[in-house]
């Protein structure tokens, strides 16, 4: 099983990354369990998804505490929730963010695999707002590979209907532009 938890804001995209995420890996035959985790949160307050998938029936019903992956949507979030620290040893960072694998571990201090992508310019570019989910979607699967791309695409349709081809290019060009680091001891 893999265990992934999203850190991000309200209006990101965090709780609608981990539906579409989970979606497709149902849609690849897969078991999937996604579920946010937030109260009375407004736009751009902290918010918590996850998203369990595996091959087999997923018999867990709790918020994921030692996750494999965390995918931080908003960089400011690692100096308020310190979204790795209870990620496990060989676990994946997938973040958003302009700067290089050195910068970030430098600035950071992570262990932890890197996968890197400037999601805001992606998503500026290709869907004209800073609303991260589809981008950051594609750094996952690159980093992880928890679902292939195209399985994206019939759950990207029925959640933004015309909008899908752009949030799909969107999930590519993230995927092409991800930048992977191994994990330093």
């Amino acid at each position: 099983m893999i265990e992934i938890r999203f850190h991000g804001r309200g209006g990101q995209g965090a709780v609608t990354s981990v539906e579409l995420l989970s979606l497709a890996a149902i849609n690849e035959g897969k078991f999937a369990q996604g579920f946010p985790s937030f109260g009375p949160e407004r736009r751009g307050a902290p918010v918590l998804a996850f998203c369990r998938v595996d091959n087999k029936h997923i018999r867990l019903r709790c918020k994921i505490a030692n996750p494999d992956v965390v995918v931080i949507l908003d960089p400011s979030l690692i100096r308020i929730q310190n979204p790795p620290a209870d990620l496990k040893e060989n676990g994946v960072i997938v973040l958003n963010t302009p700067k290089s694998p050195e910068e970030v571990r430098r600035d950071y201090g992570f262990k932890h695999t890197l996968a890197l992508v400037d999601a805001n310019k992606v998503a500026r570019e290709i869907l004209g707002v800073p609303i991260v989910n589809t981008t950051m979607m594609g750094a996952l699967i690159k980093a992880t590979g928890v679902v292939k791309l195209e399985s994206l695409e019939h759950p990207l349709k029925e959640r933004f209907g015309p909008l899908a081809v752009k949030n799909y290019n969107a999930l590519k060009a993230a995927f092409e532009q991800t930048v992977i680091e191994e994990r330093r001891s």
